[in-house]
């Protein structure tokens, strides 16, 4: 794996530890590479109202909207229970869904296993484009 996914795994290792999972003990973090360099990264949060609950993924895109960045290159996702960051964790398909709207079908998704192309997860992509042509 090339050194700079390497160290994204890493970066969502770290944000992990900030996750905030009293339900399901489940801790994920993502560390999100901009076109820029800058990283953003994210944990999931839980809340009593399951459907409220967020996605590690979905706050390191929305921490860097929100911060006027709109243009990326990977995401790393790690998520694990006891510690052990070696079984893939698959991001969810809102958190995909999310990824149409900012990242092509080459973006990379980095996950224990290795580097994906965001296609492999979401082929047949719901996006702008399509909405636009109505």
């Amino acid at each position: 794996m090339e050194q700079k996914y390497s160290d994204l795994i890493n970066k969502a290792v770290s944000a992990s530890e900030n996750s905030y999972s009293p339900y399901s003990g489940f801790r994920v973090g993502a560390a999100l590479l901009a076109k820029n360099g800058t990283i953003y990264t994210g944990c999931n949060i839980e809340n009593s109202s399951y459907s409220l609950t967020i996605c590690a993924e979905r706050t390191a895109f929305f921490k860097a909207i929100s911060e006027d960045c709109t243009e990326f290159e990977a995401i790393a996702v790690v998520g694990s229970s006891d510690g052990d960051f070696s079984a893939p964790c698959i991001p969810c398909g809102a958190c995909l869904q999310v990824m149409t709207e900012f990242c092509s079908p080459d973006f990379t998704i980095i996950l224990s296993d290795g580097a994906h192309k965001f296609s492999e997860f979401l082929p047949n992509q719901f996006n702008k484009e399509k909405l636009l042509k109505g």
